[in-house]
């Protein structure tokens, strides 16, 4: 079943939409022992913040780049999503999701397991967002960026494009959207990817398992039928004589 993908900027109210979905759905399916349902984000995994930091200068010497940090730390993610999506449960994801190429990946990933996949855009002026982190940096709250690194991460930010493919079905929520708003999304997100008429999902052909061969090596496999074809060839060139190809038959070609 479907993978839903939070995105928004940074303190613009993704968690608190995540949770009220992941209520939401686990409202619609109480009665259903089919399906099974997963909330993944950065406070499921225990990771800080500080990896979306990209200032160098505020790091020890003796540490990695801010930026392979984050790249460990979505790595991270993406192990967890991978690991519990299937056609049997509901994945959402929490988090920046800023970058459209984490996007695509993830939209890869949802259609190799052949599941559905959406976005659901948290939407939130700058200002608005701006606010909740410094009342957030005021009060000590570890959930807070540093000011740098807000703006930063507002900057870098990569809205979702609903003609994109990896983005769509793209749903927006605003921040300040009152409960009825919030359940006419969640209805209309549900008949999109869980209803009678979501689309029927295919891999691509190029993670579309291979005939005799799905479940070894293909690669190695073709290397070694090649490797045959070639020795024959060489064996039979002395005498001139007729070359046999496995798996074919006289006429091929």
């Amino acid at each position: 079943m479907p993978l839903i993908v939070v995105t928004g900027f940074p303190t613009s109210g993704k968690s608190t939409r995540a949770q009220q979905l992941y209520d939401y759905l686990a409202e619609r399916l109480a009665d259903s022992k089919q399906w099974r349902l997963h909330l993944v984000s950065d406070d499921s995994l225990s990771i800080s913040r500080s990896v979306y930091h990209l200032s160098p200068a505020s790091l020890p010497a003796h540490t990695r780049s801010a930026n392979a940090s984050e790249k460990d730390a979505r790595a991270a993610v993406y192990g967890a999503v991978k690991r519990v999506l299937s056609d049997r449960d509901f994945v959402i994801l929490d988090g920046l999701n800023y970058i459209k190429g984490w996007r695509y990946q993830l939209h890869c990933e949802a259609k190799a397991a052949r599941t559905p996949s959406c976005v659901l855009q948290v939407g939130c002026s700058v200002d608005a967002a701006r606010s909740v982190n410094q009342q957030r940096l005021q009060r000590g709250d570890d959930n807070a960026y540093e000011p740098a690194n807000w703006d930063n991460l507002v900057f870098r930010y990569e809205e979702p494009n609903a003609m994109a493919r990896w983005d769509s079905p793209l749903f927006t929520l605003i921040w300040d959207d009152d409960a009825s708003r919030t359940r006419d999304t969640f209805n209309a997100l549900w008949e999109a990817v869980a209803g009678d008429g979501r689309p029927v999902v295919r891999p691509n052909q190029a993670t579309a398992p291979r005939g005799r061969d799905a479940d070894g090596d293909y690669l190695y496999v073709l290397e070694r039928e090649t490797q045959d074809v070639v020795k024959r060839i060489l064996d039979q060139q002395a005498n001139g004589g007729d070359v046999k190809v496995p798996s074919t038959t006289v006429g091929d070609g």
